[in-house]
């Protein structure tokens, strides 16, 4: 990759941000920093503008046809862990720059996985159901279709990041026992009980209670749940996908989920957003689906900003070495 040359000065520099919903250059006027920055809501107006920037902050609205725009761009900061959408090919080749926001939705997306479970396993989502039918349920007498406790259950978490690991360390706190699927074994912060390369997935789905995806979208995770993993697991057992659509193949979900081959599912990403009305994962009463709302918090801008801001600090610098850096 070409070096790419240092940031503008502050009194130079322009910053871009680009989202359909948060509030990112609000929040980063709020530093006072002095830079020009600008945000665009659409992707319309983010392709009129693309040329503008040195800095781009954005996630959702990127195609590789406005990197042949866009002049003055020298780094991407992507406001999301995902950046499966950029060809990191011809960013290299452009000398342009890229860093994720791994990180800084780690507490937001463990939360929201320990949430989809425990509502799962507590019977939350169809409580809500009986409450707008005004119907109170009665005690139940088969065991199979109790509410669960967690203490003693086993969970696979597949990715065992920032998200990962924090999810790991709150399972344990709820007394579970948690099993960690990592590339390099060697490196886990002790989050887990156990880890295990991907390798040994398949193997570990036989054991799980829960299975859990925090792992990026890659060819080797693409379409991990599949007809052969969902057979793999417990009839009592749980998916929680808070990672990416297409790292479960949802026909294969769906099946599973009606014929009562698993006992549920937590889904907060769908292989299209928004999830088209027809869709078939609507309809299992045994699944419970977040409009890819994981991330957010209210402090979710402000954990983007904090780390733009270092990273361009670091790039006005001439360093190298960037918070998350992918290119």
């Amino acid at each position: 990759m070409p070096d790419a040359p240092r940031l503008p000065d502050d009194d130079a520099l322009v910053i871009h941000f680009a989202h359909v919903a948060y509030r990112l250059a609000e929040r980063f006027a709020l530093r006072r920093t002095g830079i020009e920055h600008f945000q665009t809501w659409s992707r319309e107006d983010t392709l009129a503008r693309i040329s503008e920037g040195h800095v781009l902050v954005m996630s959702g609205f990127w195609s590789d046809a406005m990197l042949e725009r866009a002049a003055n761009l020298r780094f991407i900061q992507v406001c999301a862990a995902g950046y499966d959408q950029f060809d990191l090919d011809a960013l290299r080749a452009r000398g342009v720059r890229l860093a994720n926001g791994s990180g800084v939705n780690r507490n937001a997306v463990s939360d929201h996985a320990m949430a989809l479970l425990l509502a799962l396993v507590r019977h939350v989502h169809t409580g809500r159901d009986r409450q707008r039918e005004r119907v109170w349920r009665g005690m139940i007498s088969d065991l199979g279709r109790r509410e669960e406790e967690l203490a003693g259950k086993t969970m696979v978490i597949c990715g065992l990041g920032a998200i990962g690991s924090r999810l790991a360390r709150l399972a344990r706190a709820f007394e579970m026992r948690v099993v960690g699927i990592k590339r390099d074994t060697a490196s886990h912060d002790g989050s887990a009980d156990e880890v295990r390369p991907p390798e040994r997935f398949p193997e570990s789905l036989a054991e799980a209670d829960v299975v859990a995806l925090t792992c990026p979208l890659t060819p080797q995770t693409e379409h991990l749940i599949d007809a052969a993993a969902l057979a793999r697991m417990k009839r009592g057992a749980y998916l929680i996908n808070v990672a990416r659509g297409r790292c479960v193949n949802e026909p294969d979900l769906v099946d599973a989920l009606e014929r009562g081959a698993i006992a549920g599912a937590g889904i907060d990403t769908t292989w299209e957003e928004p999830l088209a009305p027809d869709s078939a994962l609507w309809d299992p009463e045994n699944v419970l689906i977040t409009p890819h709302t994981a991330g957010e918090t209210r402090k979710y801008e402000d954990n983007v900003v904090d780390v733009l801001i270092d990273n361009v600090r670091r790039l006005q610098r001439g360093e190298g070495v960037l918070v998350n850096r992918i290119v």
